[in-house]
């Protein structure tokens, strides 16, 4: 008897469930060396005050069943909503100082994911944070459920439970999503067994899907092209407004996020790329063809925007990952323009395949100007209220409103122009600089900017090897918005003065971090 094929057959049959042990082990492990710093724990507490602070009268919506515990202990009052309004504000300062705390030891000392993992914990079965999409998501769900296309009828036709946990500006408006997000969130409520909460809790799953593409691709991104790992890590994968908005809000944009950076990894990945030049990536002679991963990665494209619209514009750089735009001679110009070509009808052929299967048509495109109904710190659209205010009390409320849609056009058409030039010029060497720029200025220059869409760019920015400066406005303006979220969220609940305490108290933590940065860089320059 021959003792090889024993030998053999040994290692089948043991080696993966001892792999998978090996696996838990590590999982383990990292966590616990997560947990042993303090401003992870500080961080795990600051979530679970944002959660708590959910929990209360100051944020639920009409129709939750959490509001039984509410009245049960009575909260149901001006004090329940100050203490949720103050638990939210400790909350998000905590957050905030735990991740600035964390950016020296981020991939030295600890690795990122279990920070993401721990501060997201107390959130995914949490009401959604900071807003009520989610809410109108399962809304939109059950419309599906019952054989309403969204496009055609807002959530109000069909009145209950659905219909009054929404917020009442969306009850009466028809769905601005692309079919797949529509069709998902379908699934999503008959999963949760019709159920409006359970529902409404399931729509965080797709948030989470991306966020953990997020988390594992986007520093092997950086690594891969020549950035820096730890810095897009700490910028990108423990990001406060990533964990509140996109795991604690449930919002659709994670998903959309998440594939547009499988994307990118499927391309930049590849055989023949290299971070010999970052973003060109193209060695001499070693230039990738159009192989698999390129279709596959335009295909990815058109389902992330499927998700949500701006996922499209990842189509560009999938085209020049590798085979960069080099010069604007006819001959670099026209297999540039093919490969565009080919990527951008990848796309677009497979969100119309969807679309078709799906049977729902393209209704989002009436649905549009949905998010520019409130009034939100997009500048252009703020510049248009502030005129329409004067042109109102002047009397003249026709062309008050008037002028505030050609505000709002205006910025959208300068928004065009700027990405366009943007796309010729700085974009054919660097198309993920290109695409998190572009982004950026989608959402500014947009007629809505919430917290949520400035993740499309940021959470890339790192990638474009940005200098101190950019990386400090950029930690400002995320501090920024978590506090015009938690200010607006006091100011609803007429707790304004907590708002202010709470805003405050993130500018302190926002100056310090700045003057320790400070200190922290003049003493590595005096090092050497």
């Amino acid at each position: 008897m021959s003792s090889v094929p024993l030998g053999s057959a040994r290692p089948a049959s043991t080696t993966p469930p001892a792999a998978a042990r090996g696996r838990l082990a590590e999982f383990r492990h990292e966590v616990a060396k997560a947990w042993r710093h303090r401003p992870v724990r500080r961080g795990l507490l600051g979530s679970t005050g944002i959660v708590l602070g959910s929990l209360t009268p100051a944020y639920l919506p009409q129709n939750s069943p959490w509001w039984d515990l509410v009245r049960g202990i009575g909260l149901d009052n001006w004090f329940g909503r100050a203490l949720g309004t103050t638990l939210v504000g400790l909350g998000a300062a905590l957050l905030i100082e735990a991740w600035f705390r964390l950016r020296p030891s981020l991939y030295h000392e600890l690795r990122h994911w279990p920070v993401t993992l721990l501060w997201s914990l107390p959130m995914l079965f949490a009401p959604p944070i900071f807003s009520h999409d989610a809410y109108a998501y399962a809304g939109e769900g059950w419309l599906l459920q019952n054989g309403l296309n969204p496009y055609l009828n807002p959530i109000s036709v069909l009145p209950g439970a659905f219909a009054d946990q929404t917020v009442w500006m969306w009850r009466y408006t028809t769905a601005m999503y692309p079919p797949l997000s529509l069709e998902m969130f379908h699934g999503l409520v008959a999963l949760a067994g019709n159920d409006p909460y359970f529902s409404t809790l399931a729509m965080r799953l797709p948030a989470l899907l991306g966020v953990g593409l997020i988390t594992v691709y986007l520093p092997r991104i950086a690594g891969k092209m020549g950035a820096d790992p730890a810095m897009t890590a700490w910028f990108s994968a423990i990001n406060p407004v990533l964990i509140i908005d996109l795991v604690g809000g449930a919002h659709n944009d994670g998903l959309m996020m998440g594939l547009v950076v499988l994307a990118l990894w499927l391309v930049v990945g590849r055989p023949g790329v290299s971070a010999a030049e970052p973003e060109l990536y193209a060695e001499v002679g070693a230039r990738p063809g159009l192989d698999w991963r390129f279709w596959l990665a335009a295909v990815v494209v058109g389902v992330a925007a499927c998700i949500k619209q701006p996922a499209i514009l990842a189509f560009y750089p999938v085209a020049l990952i590798g085979r960069p735009w080099t010069s604007l001679r006819w001959s670099d110009t026209w297999p540039a323009l093919g490969r565009l070509t080919l990527s951008l009808g990848t796309s677009v052929l497979t969100f119309a395949g969807i679309t078709a299967v799906s049977g729902l048509g393209y209704g989002w495109i009436q649905a549009a100007d949905v998010p520019g109904k409130v009034l939100t710190l997009a500048p252009f659209s703020l510049v248009g209220a502030a005129l329409k205010f004067l042109l109102e009390s002047v009397g003249r409320p026709v062309i008050a409103q008037w002028t505030m849609d050609a505000m709002r056009y205006l910025g959208l058409g300068l928004t065009v122009v700027a990405i366009g030039w943007l796309g010729i010029s700085t974009g054919r060497r660097r198309p993920i600089t290109f695409l998190s720029w572009s982004y950026l200025m989608f959402a500014f220059g947009g007629i809505a900017l919430n917290s949520w869409y400035l993740t499309w760019g940021g959470l890339l920015l790192p990638l474009t090897r940005p200098g101190k400066r950019i990386v400090g406005s950029a930690v400002t303006i995320t501090t920024i918005l978590l506090a015009y979220g938690a200010g607006s969220l006091a100011w609803r609940n007429e707790m304004v003065a907590i708002g202010c305490a709470a805003l405050a108290a993130l500018g302190i933590l926002l100056y310090r971090h700045i003057q320790e940065h400070n200190r922290s860089d003049l003493a590595q320059s005096e090092d050497s």
